[in-house]
């Protein structure tokens, strides 16, 4: 059996980058980015990408480095507030953007990877998230079809994984990085452990191998996109001066 590990992300995405490919990132905002992959994809040089994610990361950071690139054609998203210079593209008509309520990204990305190829849900039914999508009624409520979603390589961080690619995921990494293994034709994982099979109880496996092609260890920067702090001395229902 051929080995599913790499050395380094540039190595892991060798053979698989192309103009015009779909990609899936996970993460949830910059916790659990796979943020090494995203710097190789850049570095691939691949234009026209379809990104799906839940966010588009920050400026200069996770997809932000894409845009920043121009290398991102079309973004598959719910949500894109922190990123200033996704804002300036999508006002000035540079960046297409398919907008979805974060439950509905989720589950078509789950559909996808499932082979689902559509489902009706309530979520959107009379805003312009249903405008030009099939409804139908069930017991009497409308409902609006949503697509599943699949990419030609999924990018997915993990807390720890084994040499053949079984995945265990931290907090909140795991909302949206697991189905999103599922999901891709080629899923390639960074870890922040890697460790030899038989390492971790099998109970406690959150994504089995057989949906991972290539992994790698990498150190991650682990950035936090915003902080907030309070003030120790005070205690539970006191307040700071203005």
């Amino acid at each position: 059996m051929s080995s599913k590990v790499f050395k380094t992300a540039a190595e892991a995405l060798q053979g698989l980058t192309f103009d015009s490919m779909t990609v899936m990132s996970g993460g949830f905002g910059l916790c659990g980015i796979p943020e090494n992959l995203i710097a190789a994809l850049r570095d691939s040089g691949a234009q026209n990408i379809t990104a799906i994610s839940n966010n588009a990361g920050v400026d200069g950071f996770g997809l932000g480095l894409l845009l920043e690139t121009r290398q991102i054609k079309k973004m598959i998203s719910s949500y894109v507030g922190e990123n200033k210079e996704f804002e300036r593209q999508f006002l000035a008509g540079e960046l297409d953007l398919e907008f979805n309520p974060q439950g509905t990204l989720a589950e078509r990305i789950r559909a996808g990877g499932a082979g689902i190829p559509g489902f009706y849900t309530k979520t959107g039914v009379g805003t312009v998230i249903a405008e030009g999508k099939p409804t139908m009624e069930f017991d009497g409520e409308e409902y609006i079809m949503e697509t599943g979603l699949k990419a030609d390589v999924s990018l997915v961080k993990a807390w720890r994984g084994d040499t053949q690619g079984n995945l265990q995921f931290k907090k909140t990494a795991r909302n949206f990085n697991p189905m999103m293994a599922t999901a891709g034709k080629v899923t390639v994982v960074e870890v922040d452990e890697l460790v030899e099979v038989g390492s971790f109880d099998p109970n406690y496996i959150h994504t089995p191998g057989i949906y991972v092609q290539r992994i790698i260890e990498a150190k991650c920067e682990k950035r936090i996109e915003n902080m907030t702090t309070r003030d120790p001395g005070l205690g539970r229902g006191e307040r700071g001066s203005a």
